[in-house]
């Protein structure tokens, strides 16, 4: 059979199977039988790739596109195959029932009245501001769950919405806005699995002074949603930061009242029984460009990602299970095994301090200035009692305050951290998830650069640009720097990634453009593990990729495959591995900035796709949330 042949058979067995009755997994959503059926056990379950999308087929590079297929070994050996889809339960921008009659915005933004915010760019035409960048989601329930109009089981899901991209006129509005956050309710068909909006509730942050640039989000194993605040403003450089008083202004009204200090800390949100939220945001974690949380099974580890350049590692342990607001923070040192390619490194650990959540956000409440704590020089003093230190890509010259070390850990943690020597050179460090039978967990590289090349912050390895998944053994037993025992059985001593999930940069770009080899990841963003399915979801956030991908690894196998594409310029966000809700699994996915056009990746697609995602996407401004399937819903 010739390829073409082969390709085109594979094609129709897909459609086919989409179309075809559903086998029981108590697995995939939408893979179960009549609602009576008990799950059938199975032994393993396998991804079957789709090929990345080309322009011999322009509309499957300007929109979602799921080809593949999920095969499950029975427990009898048998074996069943289930074609993938992807069902969107919204795009923003979109109306959509408040609970109360009325309707909503999806992804609309509001200020710290709760007022929507306008886009005033284009006179005559201004329109309530929303959101073209859903991110960090989670999918739970609650017992005794109760909200009017859900007719079969009650789902939740939790959705943040990280900025929005552009204003009508087309001007940049990147972290300008406060960040909405929405619980949506959920409708789940107890015979197929498929989800439908009910609710649309968008969390009042007024009480946490709004939220600066949510990204990737986690379930807590106490089921609540667990949010983040990355690139938090300097408070040293305000005076320069045109991006924050425009936050300020869209805030408050008012460019100059916003506290730098109030921001870059973690959100979590609890989902009321009614389709409500409340928020609360931890300030003892760190403040770090947090990306994503990962709770370890203990329920008081946090391993933490920081999408920075010369970020570091950051473990917090919480004094209580399932309470995040006290606790010890760390940061990693980085002892290197291997400088080849992506490199390896043992793992130590400096203990940063102890804290409450309440006594920080009372130091920052109560007025504290940056200068109360350090002394920041950007060029070298030429004086002994500074220390230089590598931040954001560049060197400060630092000098501690007396008795400000609390302070300094808490609200400086970039620049305490590097001054009392964590490994302060990790470069695009994203999503951070747990492989909980085996004790591993793995953090995503986005871009290996910069200062994870040129040794500034105690690392250099080779690369490459487009990235890796890093592999965390965990074990407990382990001590800090001082000789004190860390009390945590989830603590990461070995950091290196599996040689699948190192991305592979191109001398030459390829006929679409693209800078990174299509056929391995690059630049791992989101990242998400299944312990049911022992698979770990991968979404992308690439500059070097012409259309991202949703990545699925067997960590068994070993094997990578390609199971879904976003739109060209599109970013996937959002993954949530959901193992089991009423019998069904669930693979959350979304995406962000469809045509998002970079110069040069899609130099040879810009023309041909521009017009077909503006048409698809409300003109670039609508983005969708949804999740990824085994049934095709009926028109």
């Amino acid at each position: 059979m010739s390829a073409d042949s082969h390709t085109a058979s594979r094609r129709q067995l897909l459609r086919a199977l989409a179309a075809a009755p559903l086998f029981p997994l108590g697995g995939l959503a939408g893979c179960a039988s009549a609602p009576a059926a008990r799950p059938a056990a199975f032994r393993s379950v396998r991804f079957e790739g789709m090929a990345a999308p080309t322009l011999a087929n322009p509309q499957a590079m300007a929109t979602t596109t799921v080809q593949s297929a999920l095969s499950v070994t029975l427990a009898d050996g048998s074996q069943r195959t289930q074609a993938l889809a992807y069902q969107p339960f919204f795009m923003t921008g979109e109306m959509l029932p408040d609970g109360q009659g009325g309707q909503v915005l999806a992804g609309g933004y509001y200020d710290i009245r709760n007022q929507p915010i306008l886009d005033r760019s284009l006179p005559g035409r201004e329109r309530h501001f929303y959101s073209d960048c859903p991110d960090g989601s989670s999918l739970l329930t609650l017992p005794k769950a109760q909200v009017a109009g859900v007719k079969g089981n009650t789902v939740f899901a939790v959705v943040q919405f990280e900025y929005a991209t552009r204003n009508q006129a087309g001007a940049a509005t990147y972290g300008q806005l406060p960040s909405p956050i929405a619980v949506i309710t959920l409708d789940q068909n107890p015979a197929t699995g498929a989800l439908s909006v009910v609710k649309y509730h968008n969390v009042d942050t007024s009480s946490v002074q709004g939220l600066w640039i949510t990204c990737g989000a986690s379930l807590s194993p106490w089921n609540t949603h667990l949010s983040s605040e990355e690139y938090e403003p300097d408070a040293f450089a305000l005076a320069s930061n045109a991006q924050f008083k425009a936050f300020s202004q869209n805030l408050y009204g008012d460019a100059a009242k916003a506290n730098p200090y109030h921001y870059g800390h973690l959100p979590e949100v609890t989902v009321l029984p009614d389709g409500t939220g409340r928020i609360a945001k931890h300030y003892c974690m760190g403040r770090i460009s947090h990306e994503l949380v990962q709770v370890m099974p203990d329920e008081r580890t946090a391993l933490m990602g920081d999408d920075a350049t010369n970020g570091g590692l950051f473990m917090f342990v919480a004094d209580r299970a399932r309470d995040l607001s006290a606790g010890t923070l760390y940061v990693a040192t980085w002892k290197q095994t291997s400088g080849v390619g992506a490199g390896a490194g043992d793992i130590g650990w400096i203990r940063l301090g102890h804290a409450t959540s309440a006594e920080i956000r009372a130091l920052v409440d109560g007025g504290i200035r940056p200068g109360d704590i350090m002394d920041v020089k950007t060029s070298d003093p030429a004086d002994a009692n500074y220390t230089r230190i590598p931040f954001n890509g560049k060197f400060n010259w630092v000098k501690l305050k007396p008795g400000m070390e609390k302070a300094a850990a808490f609200l400086e943690t970039h620049r305490y951290a590097a001054l009392v020597g964590g490994s302060l050179g990790f470069t695009k460090m994203e999503g951070t998830t747990v492989n909980a039978k085996d004790k591993r967990a793995y953090s995503a590289m986005s871009y290996i650069q910069t200062s994870m090349l040129d040794g500034s912050g105690g690392i250099r390895v080779q690369g490459p640009k487009a990235g890796a998944v890093y592999e965390h053994v965990l074990q407990g037993g382990q001590k800090d720097s001082s000789g004190q025992a860390i009390d945590s059985e989830w603590v990461s001593t070995h950091m290196e990634p599996p040689a699948a999930l190192v991305g592979v940069d191109l001398k030459t770009p390829d006929a679409l453009g693209n800078l990174a080899h299509a056929d391995h990841i690059a630049n791992p963003d989101n990242i998400k593990f299944s312990e049911k399915l022992r698979t770990l979801f991968i979404g992308e956030d690439s500059g070097m990729h012409v259309n991202n991908f949703l990545w699925a690894y067997h960590v068994d196998t070993k094997q990578l495959t390609r199971i879904l594409s976003c739109p060209s310029g599109a970013e996937s966000t959002g993954l949530h591995a959901v193992d089991e809700i009423n019998g069904w699994t669930y693979v959350m996915s979304n995406f962000q900035h469809p045509g998002d056009w970079e110069k040069p990746l899609h130099d040879k697609v810009k023309d041909t796709l521009d017009p077909l995602v503006r048409a698809n996407f409300k003109d670039r401004f609508g983005a969708s949330v949804g999740y990824l399937t085994g049934f095709t819903p009926k028109a």
